[in-house]
């Protein structure tokens, strides 16, 4: 795997830090993504793989966005409108980086498609905004032997974890419930701030440099600027990844 002069010129400053380098860079080249969410949290996440070199983003979103979307879903703009979002994100992250593929799929995620729709990922990224669909995709990173990062936001606050099971609790074991379906309030700047955390923890992965946030739940109050990280509990109980019967 090579690379052309505009990618190693694109990609010099990552290249530049320790244990990274060229050898690194293919193994990012070389990785393939499931991006599940083209909106608040898939819009940083989605640009920052993109133009990290990620060679292969498989975007899904049946969705398609409206001006309530626009103070923070920023694959997209007005002109957009009514345009399916994973159809612009790709039309975004093309033109941010053409030497990556991006794939759209314009599916609604449900139980009978997941895992087509996963495909060869060697990562989930779970960027939506209902937890019903959090779980489909919590299931099939199990079936599938994928490790899945969760982010999700309310406010000016946001929560992400790496998961990894059976290393891991899963999603279920961390929020065994979905809260009530409904319409929440949002900063722009915090699915920003959680999509670009999502963004790193894949990026550390991917990459194999760092340590990712297994078996941990990093919680974020944009309202004091505080982090704080609790450590992950696996449920024997859990529906989805318990051992007893």
């Amino acid at each position: 795997m090579e690379f052309s002069q505009e990618e190693l010129s694109r990609y010099n400053r990552q290249m530049m830090m320790d244990g990274w380098g060229e050898e690194t860079q293919k193994k990012i080249k070389a990785s393939t993504v499931f991006i599940a969410g083209a909106g608040g949290l898939g819009s940083p996440v989605s640009i920052y793989l993109a133009v990290a070199g990620v060679g292969r983003i498989r975007i899904c979103d049946f969705d398609s966005p409206d001006w309530s979307n626009l103070n923070r879903q920023i694959l997209h703009n007005h002109n957009r409108i009514g345009t399916n979002k994973a159809v612009s994100a790709k039309q975004t992250l093309s033109e941010l980086n053409p030497h990556i593929e991006i794939e759209a799929f314009t599916d609604k995620i449900v139980a009978e498609n997941v895992d087509e729709l996963v495909g060869n990922a060697d990562l989930i990224l779970d960027c939506m905004d209902n937890f019903p669909t959090r779980y489909l995709l919590n299931e099939s990173a199990i079936r599938k032997n994928i490790p899945l990062v969760h982010g999700s936001i309310w406010g000016l606050d946001g929560r992400i974890t790496f998961i990894k099971s059976p290393e891991t609790p899963c999603l279920r074991c961390y929020f065994p419930e979905s809260p009530p379906k409904e319409v929440f309030p949002v900063l722009g700047a915090t699915p920003g701030v959680i999509g670009t955390l999502q963004a790193m923890e894949a990026l550390k992965y991917l990459s194999g440099i760092g340590k990712p946030l297994k078996g941990k739940l990093l919680v974020w109050s944009g309202n004091d600027m505080s982090f704080k990280t609790f450590r992950g509990f696996k449920d024997p109980d859990c529906p989805t990844c318990g051992t007893r019967s």
